[in-house]
């Protein structure tokens, strides 16, 4: 169980302007700006939940991660994960979790994937019987045969990822901590690590808390969102209910024969030429089935096709609603 409640941390930033004489000013007079990365964030996951946790750049992701990692100690507020605070007790804390941080890596960059497991293992006190049996399951999982024996700076980007996932669970930890994961990847490496959080959860029921700026892996891993901005929490739900707020519209793209395109409620033309046409539907006000009914009542259709808005753009439109 994770509880974060009234979470707040602040940062003091140095700031100047270009050029010597502002440098020299900035030597003598130094100016300071305070960065709110978490205002009053309070939330609670539950065991063996994937969460996808979203927003914008500088909306506080990192930052609380970093807390519930025990890195950093909050200003002000609580958090409890099994029963523990994270900056106070962080050795046994970390014993129960894995953190991936796609922008930094836990991996030693000149020796082999192999030895930075071993070191690992020692860190974390693995037994030898434990190691082996995780090695085994996560090489297996994750492609990563080819990969142990050679050093971490020879890796491709997608090839690292596999692995600071793989060295994120030799230690078998329940709660995971994941932050952008898949940033970078090609489609191949990314429908992999999807693959293989997914697995992992139903087969182990790990806790998964994800970060990303990728939508597609929201919706292929995440049961519920936490949208956080400006470092306060601004929704908590589903993908269902952010598509119940935003996917009110359809895009209708037709393909007819003869005959005017007709006026109906609803529906606004977005592009027309001979015999096609881009039409936005508002479901408010008709329902699609509805729409295709009377359109192919008045055209003689020869082929339609029906998009929904995109998890990105109802997303967007999320953020302009909080004008963040």
């Amino acid at each position: 169980m994770i509880q974060l409640e009234h979470i707040h941390k602040s940062f003091r930033v140095a700031r100047r302007s270009a050029g010597m004489k502002a440098a020299l000013h900035s030597f003598l007079h130094r100016e300071y700006t305070t960065i709110h990365a978490l205002d009053d964030l309070s939330f609670t996951i539950g065991d063996g939940e994937i969460v996808g946790y979203i927003g914008p750049n500088g909306a506080g992701k990192s930052s609380t991660i970093k807390v519930m990692s025990g890195i950093l100690t909050p200003d002000s507020g609580t958090c409890r994960i099994n029963g523990r605070i994270p900056w106070r007790q962080r050795i046994e804390h970390v014993r129960e979790i894995g953190v991936v941080f796609g922008q930094r890596s836990q991996l030693w960059w000149d020796v082999p994937v192999i030895d930075s497991f071993s070191l690992l293992q020692s860190i974390y006190s693995i037994p030898d019987t434990l190691y082996r049996q995780n090695l085994e399951e996560l090489t297996q999982l994750l492609h990563l045969e080819e990969l142990l024996r050679t050093p971490t700076r020879q890796l491709s980007l997608g090839q690292r990822m596999r692995c600071e996932i793989a060295a994120a669970l030799l230690h078998s930890p329940k709660i995971l901590f994941l932050d952008e994961p898949t940033i970078g990847l090609d489609a191949v490496s990314k429908l992999a690590v999807r693959s293989f959080i997914r697995e992992l959860n139903q087969n182990k029921g790990t806790t998964v808390l994800l970060t990303t700026h990728d939508m597609q892996d929201i919706e292929a891993l995440a049961q519920r969102i936490l949208l956080i901005g400006r470092g306060r929490l601004l929704l908590d739900g589903s993908l269902q209910d952010l598509r119940r707020r935003f996917a009110t519209g359809r895009i209708l793209t037709l393909a007819y024969e003869g005959g005017a395109l007709p006026q109906l409620p609803g529906i606004r033309v977005l592009t027309q030429e001979p015999g096609h046409a881009r039409l936005a539907l508002d479901t408010t006000c008709t329902s699609t089935a509805d729409a295709i009914k009377s359109l192919s009542q008045q055209l003689s259709i020869t082929d339609i096709a029906v998009e929904a808005p995109t998890a990105e753009e109802m997303v967007v439109a999320l953020y302009k609603e909080y004008q963040i």
